[in-house]
């Protein structure tokens, strides 16, 4: 929703738009389950970490140690 007030002043017409903020997108996952990607690198894959309860993206788990058929 967005609502619009003309200012006039002589021969000066100026137009302010006046909007507010919508809903938040959905949470990264229904669980309310967080991703820790704070240790990422180039080729990281997400993977479910049960001890902690998160995703995370790091540098242990790559396309590079996925290994037993993995044809990446």
């Amino acid at each position: 929703m967005s609502n619009s007030v003309t200012v006039s002043q002589v021969s000066d017409v100026t137009t302010v738009e006046i909007t507010t903020q919508g809903p938040q997108g959905p949470s990264f996952a229904t669980s309310g389950t967080t991703l820790n990607d704070s240790n990422k690198v180039d080729g990281s894959v997400v993977y479910y970490d049960d001890s902690s309860g998160t995703f995370k993206a790091d540098t242990t788990t790559t396309k590079l140690t996925l290994v037993n058929g993995g044809n990446f």
